[in-house]
């Protein structure tokens, strides 16, 4: 998806855009922005109400991020039945037409573990030579799960998972982890939590 140039409160950002440049918003009226259009440039959040259009000619252009090709969309969500208790967790996987879902029971665990899960998961069915050029979008509502794996958090629990996390995130050249409201409406992230569910459901009427 492309990019468009505006202005947020004086200073120049580029914000996503659909194909007629359009800023696509979530349901909350808030779009994804970048300082500078570079692969590995962090992805904020902003209130489309606070952009302005530049001003200065060609400032409509639609621009491409440079990259390994089309971006692999990913959703994440984990659940768990009790925190700790039972716990699964859920993946979408898109890559242009192409589909995967992932469903996992992970036994006895926390919420914290099952949405560091759900994006570990993710990650090891892209980590393929081909998976680790392209740029991957990874949408997850859990902070959490950001926070320790970008934001140099500094974990308490769940060290070893963390430390197998952050190691595989560093084979991936274009990688972006993506923060999403819960159970706001978005299709996919509904779906993902939607997964998780039902693994802990499953193995619950397999007893």
């Amino acid at each position: 998806m492309p990019w468009i140039a505006r202005k947020l409160r004086g200073a120049s950002v580029f914000v996503r855009a659909t194909p007629d440049g359009t800023p696509v918003t979530d349901p909350d009226g808030r779009v994804e922005m970048v300082y500078k259009l570079d692969p590995g440039a962090k992805i904020y959040r902003a209130a489309v109400r606070n952009l302005e259009p530049t001003g200065e000619p060609g400032s409509d252009e639609l621009l491409e991020m440079e990259s390994g090709g089309e971006a692999i969309i990913v959703y994440t969500d984990g659940a768990c039945s009790g925190n700790p208790g039972p716990a699964g967790l859920g993946a979408v996987i898109m890559d242009g037409d192409k589909r995967q879902e992932l469903s996992e029971y992970l036994g006895e665990g926390t919420n914290n573990i099952a949405e560091l899960t759900a994006i570990f998961r993710a990650l090891q069915v892209l980590d393929t030579p081909e998976g680790r050029a392209r740029p991957i979008h990874i949408h997850t509502d859990s902070s959490y799960s950001i926070g320790v794996l970008t934001k140099d958090w500094k974990p308490k629990k769940n060290l070893d998972l963390i430390a197998s996390m952050r190691d595989l995130i560093t084979k991936f050249r274009y990688l972006q982890l993506i923060k999403v409201k819960g159970h706001a409406g978005i299709p996919e992230n509904e779906r993902a939590d939607e997964l998780a569910r039902l693994s802990i459901e499953d193995r619950a009427t397999e007893r």
